[in-house]
């Protein structure tokens, strides 16, 4: 198993277009058979701070998730809607 941490800042005026887009994408990445979560969670002390947690079957399956139509179209207008680049870390569990 995979798991997915994508911390981002939001530009403020940009918070609802962000959730809307992102629960497009949400909604169709579920729907792909190696999908095991995906959510959006938002920081209860900073509401621009946005971090996708997301496990997927394995690495394979990641990379796949991120060459789908709904990836490509959507990803690219939430990267325009942050102050700076997205932190993302990818971790398999050792323990």
């Amino acid at each position: 198993m995979i798991k997915v941490i994508s911390k981002s800042y939001v530009e403020l005026g940009e918070i609802e277009k962000y959730k809307d887009l992102a629960s497009e994408l949400i909604e169709k990445s579920k729907k792909e058979e190696s999908n095991i979560s995906y959510g959006l969670y938002q920081d209860i002390d900073n509401h621009q701070v946005f971090t996708f947690i997301e496990e997927w079957k394995d690495k394979d399956s990641l990379y796949k998730h991120m060459k789908t139509d709904h990836f490509m179209k959507i990803v690219p207008k939430l990267a325009a809607l942050r102050e700076k680049d997205a932190d993302m870390n990818i971790y398999t569990k050792c323990l």
